[in-house]
């Protein structure tokens, strides 16, 4: 595993959080709008294109916090509203991971492959903590 970090959700303010946080830690602020989302993805609606669908705050080789807004109609709880997301290494690492995490608990979006990743799965575990699982796509050069 690479390495762990919070993942918060926001209700359409997540640049602004996300901007007072990159100052309060000196931390280098990654924003993708769900507008800049490559393709032309059914959820690309025109009333989300503003909101952030990825957003990290790293420091170095490390990412200290990563956060988004949720899309509208979405039920949103201030506070509340947070994840695990998960760095994984390798396809059987986050194979193990989401089928030990889904067990008593509730898939939120299947293993699948993405623009971003070679895997990515969303699962809320039996305790209603919600995980974030990524295997990202090695870099292209």
């Amino acid at each position: 595993m690479k390495e762990v970090a919070p993942f918060l959700n926001f209700d359409g303010n997540c640049r602004v959080a996300m901007e007072f946080y990159q100052k309060c830690f000196a931390a280098a602020l990654f924003l993708m709008p769900f507008g800049e989302a490559p393709g032309d993805p059914a959820w690309k609606a025109p009333e989300v294109k503003d909101r952030i669908m990825h957003s990290a705050l790293t420091k170095g080789q490390l990412t200290i916090l990563m956060a988004a807004d949720i899309p509208p109609g979405v039920p949103f709880q201030q506070g509340g509203s947070f994840s695990v997301a998960v760095q994984c290494e390798s396809i059987p690492e986050i194979d193990a991971l989401f089928a030990a995490l889904v067990d008593g608990g509730t898939v939120t979006m299947p293993l699948q492959e993405t623009f971003w990743a070679l895997r990515f799965g969303m699962v809320a575990d039996r305790f209603g903590v919600r995980w974030l699982l990524n295997l990202g796509k090695p870099p292209q050069g």
